[in-house]
């Protein structure tokens, strides 16, 4: 495992492990950082890349409450409307 996300410094780590070893690696775990993706594609060509399970469920988890808060903003709207037409009959 290497630290960080820099380039760089990942590449310098990669390129000390013989070309032939890394053609023997068949997946790779990344984050959702587009360059390691490039490097993981550059020096490790066999292997299979998976986005690892923690950002996907956050990606995952986020992008669902944004529409629990959108369809629960529109619930409100409805009883809000509902509520004030009562008051509206009531009113005449």
């Amino acid at each position: 495992m290497i630290a960080g996300t820099k380039a760089d410094k990942v590449i310098g780590v990669i390129e000390k492990i013989a070309l032939k070893k890394r053609n023997l690696v068949q997946e790779i775990t990344l984050d959702m950082a587009g360059n390691m993706n490039l490097i993981a594609k550059k020096y490790f060509p066999n292997a299979t890349r998976v986005t690892d399970r923690f950002h996907v469920k956050k990606l995952t988890t986020k992008a669902l409450q944004e529409i629990r808060i959108k369809y629960r903003w529109e619930a409100i709207d409805q009883e809000n409307n509902g509520i004030e037409k009562e008051n509206q009959i009531s009113n005449l």
